[in-house]
Formats: C-alpha cells, structure tokens, sequence
C-alpha cells in the first residue's frame, strides 16, 4: 500500500499512521480546503507516539478497510501529535470535557470544515456494544446528519464554540491573599493518601508541583505534617512498580492506588520534575533514598534519553511487540534462571510464581510480574538480619543481570523529537540536582546551549520542535516559560551570566507576543496561527501549566533584577485566575507556589569578586527555596541588575544580603558568612 501523505510528517506518532489506509491529512490549510470544497465533515484524531489506546485504535480501526473506506468517502481526516500541537489538543480537550465530561487520549473530534466541533469523544471500538458506541456505527450516523439534518450539528458547534470563548474570558475581579497558601495545604492534606501516598484516588499520577509546594510550606512554617507527605510519598512511588527499578526512571501513572500498576510510558517531563522534587528533598531530610533516585533517574536519562546533540527525546513507549509492557514484566521461571538467592529476590520484590500482575477485569494472575520492593532496605534488613550494605550490592548484582537480559527483548519505540518545553524542565531538574554532584550542571548547561543554539531564531522567538535537524513550529506559552524556568535554575547553580541575560531577553519576547491585557498570557503568540479561540490556560494537571510556571519565573527575576514590570504582570495574572484558583486551589498549586514566593520574606544575596566558591559551597548545603544569587564577577550585569552598579568588585569575595533591593554591609568572614546563610532549623 502507497503511504499516505503523514510520511512526509517528522512526527513519529504522524508516521505511525503513514501506512494507514485511511487518507490521512496533518493540520493543514489544504486539509480545511478539501473539506470546503467537497463540503465533508472533519474527523480529527489527536494522539501521541507513546500513547497505549492510540495504538489500540489504529489497530482496530484505522488499520481497517471498511473504517478507512466510511472516513474517506465521507470525511476529510486529520492525524494531530498532541506534543507538537498542544495548542490544538488544548481546545478540542477542552470541547470532550464540555460535552462528555471527560478527556484523554486518543481524543476524536468532529467538526465543521471551519474547525468548530460538534462531537467529541475518545476511545471507539470499531464495533459498538451495550455501553458504548463503535466507531463504525458513530461514523455512519453523523454522515447522515451532515447530510439531512445539519443545521442541528450547526447549531450545537455555534453553542460549543461560545462555551469555549468564554472559558478564557475574565469573569470576576479578584485578589489572592496571603491565606491561599493554607487553604491548598489543607485541601492537599484532605485528598492525601495516608496509606500509600500520593493525592487522591486511582489514576495515581506523581503531580511533582503538589510536592514541591508542600517542602515550602514546611520550610516557611515549620509544620511536619507537609514534609511526612512529601517524604511518604516519594518513599513509596520509589519502591513502587511506577519506578523502574532495572532500567531506572518512572512510568507516567499508576493505574492503582499504592503505586504498583503503571501505565508503562516513561515521559521526560515526568523525570524532569521528579528529579527537582528528590533533589530537595534530599536537600531537606538528608535521606540517602532520594539522592541515589535522583542519580538513577539522571542515569536513565543519559544513557536512554540523550541526543548526541544534546536534546533531550521526549517519551519511550508503554508497548512492545503490541503488548503493553512486555519489556518491562517477568515470569517467575525467567527470574529464578538469572538471579542467585529466588527466596530473598521473592521477598524483595513481591514476586510469585502465578505472577503478581493479574488482569485488569478477571483479575486471574497473567504469569508475569512487576518488580517492585514491598519495603525500605532498613525494614528488609531488621526483618533478615542481612546488612542494608549487603542487601545493597546483592540488589545491585541483580540489576545488572536483569538489564543485560532485558537488553536482548524488543524496546519500545521512542519518540525522539526534541521540545522545548520539556528540555526547559530537565535543565531547571538537573541545575538542581547539581548540588548532589557538580557534574550535572554540565548535562545541564550543554542542553541550554543546544536548545539556544538551535531553537531560537534570529529575532529572539523560539521554536517548539526539533527533529532530525528541523527546528519548527512556532513556540508556545510554555516553551518561553519552562525553558526561562530551567535557565534561572541554570544561572542560580552554574553562575554563568549568560543564562540569566537569556532567561531575561526570553521573558521579554514572552511578554511582547502572549501578553493578554485583561491579564494572564495566551498559550499561543500574537503571530501564529489564529485557531477558533486564543486559549489561555492556568490549570496545572500532570505539569504545570504555563502561566503558572511564567507567574514563579516573573517574581523570581523582580527579586534578581528590580524590574517592577515582572512584579506587576505577575499579579495581574494571578487576578486573572484568581476565582478558579480560590474555589480549586489544589488545581494551581504551581501558581500558589510562585505567590507564596513573593510573599515571603527570601534573601537576595549578591556575592561581589571573583572567588565565590567557598561562599557557593555554603550555598549548596542549605535548601532555601525563597533566596536569590547574583555573583557580581565584573559589570557586565549592572544595566540588567540596576542596583549591582553601588557594588565595587574585589578579588576576595564579599557577600551582601539584600533586602527590597538595599544591601546590607559587605561580609568577608567565612564564618559570618555561613552564619547568615545557612538557616538553622
């Protein structure tokens, strides 16, 4: 069979579907023509590369004669990667939400060849049953009411499209106060799980931003309830089957409640914001668990996840030889073939010979089980009697027997286009992770200047996608703002003067083009392509949202360079979202987290000369969330950071605290210094 045109697409989960018999469109000016010239419906069709049920779907349906034959004589078909288009998926997940009261993927949208939907849904069998509908039997009905009754599916997408306007419409003037800090602890603490942690019932999902709230909201006041939920659940997601405890890294979800069953894709964002979440907890409590996560998932990373440029790719699939996670599970003969000591390895990770993984509606075992450790190696080792040191290394030993063999199965596909966003995400994770081990800012720093280097075009934009050697599609809300985010956490820990002057100029052109002046920004730029509404989103699902990373990112560079604009349209977006945030803070805990930076008292310390590293070691062994640093080595930053300019430079450092952009007198004694700067608890 001739491919279709999807083959000329570098998205993988697009070429996924070039052999389809279906005559596949990208979103594309010459999809939305055919549609108005034959007078045909849209059949949108949003998915990604690593996406379990998408890959159901097409197998069922889009593989199918008949499916293809009903879409091309009656549709005019568009295949959508929700990670290269997030603007497009936003809208039309929006739409299934409105209509079902539901979303996910792969989301399947009808509309009109004006892009105004009028049905949504996600997953169809091909062949309906009792409970639900089957793609065959939907396809055919809404043929026929285009045909006969369109004005009823007019009628209903003008209603739709009005829904959607005034979801990015302000609806109320509000103000956050100081107390929306412990109206989202409560409400955390109030869907916590006490028993395996997490927030929340099942989908479980790791919601790092919850978690990086809750380690300030104890830095700030102390209470140990914040900090026993952070540590509970990282303990438990660690010893869990969510962690791959062979190859390292986590799965995106566990489709359970105590973190066994996973989803099996292994998503890059989820590594980058778990990576800042280990980091300071470690920072906090000193736990050697969470350092060697943080050094796993870094290793993972590395040797799974990094171009040779120097991007970073974006997911590994949960599927492989079309079953989902046959790379990752085992039989019980397979195990006791390849690991010494079956008895203790049994013990460890809770295998059985009947498997420990059983299915999802029978619930008969399948055979096969998913490692995970039903204890810490400290309650392991008080129950055997067998040192944590010793438990350690066999635990090793069998790690690496399990990956060599695992090495020989057939992989998941990855998805190796390289974004922006998520890129921005692992450098913030790795700068962070730099106090753990030095050589970490380097990875870091080589993905900043490759993402630099070729994803930002001449004027100053960025672009969203590279893939073999493409930089495309324009930027969007979150491209400036995470890559921002990762490039503060870049300067905060490698002191390079060069990040912080791009965070800066990247900020700004954010500003210019997704600026909204009733407040806010739009997740798309005033020079792309104009959709049926602008969306604008601050709701923070599985990551953060945009606005909400641009609100923590703008009062950060207020503290660093005194720039009352950043201040101010910080702010206003918090108004904006003020009412939603009120009455869901738990849905922008993100958001509350940049507020709560503004609102405490944080230091700003400027270290002047150019031997900073024994002021920069005493940095390193504190966790301190609301501090700021500037190294003043010459006066290069002085027009970027105003009051730098009063500040002489020295060859022995002097370190200034700075409170409300007025400095301190200069300390030079070490022990003054550390004094001041490390907060005694």
């Amino acid at each position: 069979m001739m491919p279709n045109r999807l083959i000329n697409e570098k998205s993988p989960y697009l070429k996924q579907h070039a052999s389809n018999p279906v005559d596949w469109y990208p979103w594309s000016k010459e999809a939305f023509e055919k549609a108005i010239k034959e007078d045909k419906p849209i059949f949108l069709s949003i998915g990604y590369s690593t996406c379990h049920w998408c890959h159901v779907m097409e197998k069922e349906s889009f593989e199918d004669k008949e499916i293809a034959e009903i879409l091309n004589e009656n549709f005019v078909s568009i295949k959508v990667d929700r990670e290269e288009r997030p603007d497009i998926d936003s809208i039309y997940m929006n739409v299934c939400m409105m209509m079902t009261g539901r979303g996910g993927w792969p989301l399947t949208i009808f509309m009109t060849p004006d892009k105004r939907p009028f049905y949504a849904g996600t997953y169809f069998p091909k062949e309906g049953s009792y409970t639900r509908i089957g793609l065959k039997e939907l396809l055919l009905n809404i043929s026929k009411l285009w045909k006969e009754d369109r004005k009823k599916l007019l009628d209903r997408a003008e209603v739709v499209v009005d829904h959607l306007k005034k979801l990015s419409e302000k609806s109320s003037e509000e103000k956050l106060t100081e107390n929306i800090t412990e109206m989202l602890y409560q409400k955390l603490k109030d869907i916590f799980d006490p028993y395996y942690g997490g927030f929340g019932r099942r989908p479980k999902f790791p919601v790092p931003h919850n978690l990086l709230f809750l380690m300030r909201y104890h830095y700030s006041t102390g209470k140990e309830n914040s900090i026993e939920m952070v540590k509970h659940t990282l303990t438990n997601m660690r010893l869990g089957g969510i962690h791959d405890h062979i190859g390292y890294g986590f799965h995106r979800y566990s489709t359970d409640e105590r973190w066994f069953l996973p989803h099996f894709e292994k998503m890059l964002y989820d590594q980058a914001t778990l990576l800042m979440a280990y980091t300071e907890a470690f920072q906090i409590t000193g736990e050697s668990l969470y350092k060697q996560t943080v050094e796993e998932i870094i290793q993972y990373l590395t040797r799974n996840m990094l171009s040779p440029e120097g991007g970073f790719y974006s997911a590994e699939d949960a599927d492989s030889e079309g079953e989902e996670g046959k790379f990752y599970v085992w039989s019980y003969d397979e195990l006791k073939e390849i690991v010494e000591d079956i008895d203790l390895f049994e013990d460890i990770f809770g295998i059985t010979q009947e498997g420990n993984y059983r299915e999802e509606h029978t619930g008969r075992p399948t055979g096969k089980n998913i490692l995970y450790m039903r204890k810490t190696l400290t309650d392991i080792s008080k129950e055997t009697g067998i040192s944590e040191e010793k438990l350690s290394l066999k635990i090793s030993n069998w790690r690496k027997k399990l990956f060599s063999e695992r090495k020989k199965r057939v992989h998941p596909l990855k998805d190796t286009k390289i974004l922006t966003d998520w890129n921005g995400l692992v450098i913030a994770g790795l700068s962070k992770a730099s106090v753990i081990n030095p050589e970490y800012i380097k990875i870091a720093k080589n993905t900043a200047d490759f993402i630099l280097s070729k994803m930002k075009t001449k004027n100053g934009t960025v672009f969203h996608r590279y893939k073999d050697g493409d930089a495309d599609i324009d930027g969007f809300l979150s491209d400036y703002s995470y890559l921002v985010w990762g490039l503060i956490e870049l300067y905060q820990h490698s002191f390079e003067e060069k990040y912080l002057i791009e965070a800066v100029e990247l900020t700004d052109k954010m500003i210019k083009h997704f600026w909204d002046k009733k407040g806010g920004f739009y997740d798309t730029p005033d020079f792309g392509e104009e959709l049926i509404v602008r969306p604008k989103e601050g709701y923070d699902g599985a990551i953060p949202s945009g606005n909400s990373v641009a609100v923590y990112n703008l009062f950060r560079l207020y503290r660093i360079t005194g720039n009352t604009e950043y201040r101010d349209r910080a702010l206003k977006t918090i108004e904006f979202f003020a009412e939603k945030i009120k009455s869901i803070p738990s849905g922008y805990s993100m958001m509350i987290l940049g507020f709560d930076f503004y609102i405490r008292d944080g230091k700003d310390i400027v270290i002047s000369g150019k031997d900073f590293l024994q002021v920069e070691k005493i940095l390193k062994q504190t966790f301190d969330p609301y501090r700021t640093v500037v190294i003043k080595k010459d006066e290069s930053l002085n027009n970027l950071i105003p009051h730098l300019r009063e500040i002489p430079v020295k060859e022995r450092s002097e370190v200034y605290i700075c409170e409300n952009f007025s400095c301190g007198l200069p300390l030079t004694d070490i022990e003054e210094i550390s004094e001041k700067l490390i907060r005694k608890s």
